[in-house]
């Protein structure tokens, strides 16, 4: 049986990671951002979004092997998105479009450089214990008992937590259960504490995560829709960006991941290293694809 202590072990790292990441943006001694230094590269990450965790700590290895100086800022969606478009961080990696970051791109759109997909099979799901008594979201009413009355979602602004909201509640009349809303960490220590316990549980999640892999959970059906389709995952960039990076720019453009190659860096990151190593994770991911950094700077990724 898998023990508590393994996620607060993760989650406590996370911690230390988001403190790393605020402390890197302040060594230069000149407050950072993007433009102070031809040679150096801001990467605004969005805190506790694990696959844009993982794809900027493989940029910060693309670019530092080019010769490059990367900091990474952590910091919520919304505040990433206004430091790109104000032009505090030079690019981000985690942009979910066209439905769960609409908002975003609705207020700071305009004021950013999409760089492209890099991701092009990244579904919403709601998520149960492997052996919970339903399989589809339109039985979740009838046995919200089953579930404690609770869904346990993660951020109060996250695009997810308002599809759930306006979308997944009313169309399978789910008024009845409490929404929980606080962190990504929050709702997955009560996963685990529930799988442990072996109570049944509902989540809010997404894929690729790799929580898939350490926990057995699977996704309620969802007949009527209410997810949508699977979502890209975007690079965007503070304007000028292409302009003063162009080498970087079109090595962006050329990004890539399979779902295999996402899974198995996720995999390596937060399941072999609890999300306390994340530069040796790449490390380790680079020495089992050894082609990979040249097929991106040769394009022949997608």
């Amino acid at each position: 049986m898998r023990k508590r202590n393994r996620f607060l072990s993760l989650t406590a790292g996370a911690a230390a990671l988001a403190l790393a990441l605020t402390a890197c943006g302040s060594d230069n001694g000149d407050g950072g951002g993007a433009g102070n230094d031809s040679q150096t590269i801001t990467i605004g990450v969005f805190s506790g979004w694990e696959e844009g965790i993982a794809a900027s700590h493989l940029w910060k290895y693309v670019l530092e092997e080019a010769g490059y100086t990367v900091e990474l800022h952590s910091a919520d969606a919304g505040m990433i998105y206004q430091g790109v478009a104000d032009g505090d961080y030079d690019v981000g990696f985690d942009a979910w479009l066209p439905e769960t970051h609409a908002d975003y791109w609705a207020q700071y759109g305009d004021d950013l450089e999409d760089l492209g997909i890099w991701f092009d099979d990244a579904p919403l799901t709601i998520a149960v214990n492997e052996d919970a008594p339903i399989t589809s979201l339109a039985e979740l009413a009838d046995a919200a008992d089953e579930f404690g009355n609770r869904i346990v979602g993660i951020d109060q602004g996250a695009g997810l937590t308002r599809i759930t909201r306006e979308k997944v509640i009313p169309t399978y009349g789910l008024e009845g259960m409490d929404f929980i809303t606080s962190s990504t960490p929050a709702m997955l220590a009560e996963l685990e504490a529930a799988i442990d316990a072996g109570e049944n549980i509902v989540v809010t999640l997404w894929r690729p995560h790799w929580a898939y892999d350490a926990f057995p959970i699977r996704d309620l059906e969802d007949p009527e829709g209410t997810l949508g389709e699977p979502e890209e995952i975007h690079s965007f960039a503070r304007p000028g960006f292409t302009a003063d990076f162009p080498e970087v720019a079109e090595w962006i453009k050329n990004f890539w991941l399979t779902p295999e190659e996402l899974h198995s860096l996720e995999n390596i990151m937060f399941n072999e290293n609890r999300g306390e190593q994340n530069d040796a994770s790449v490390e380790q991911w680079i020495s089992e694809n050894p082609d990979w950094i040249d097929r991106l700077k040769n394009g022949e990724l997608k």
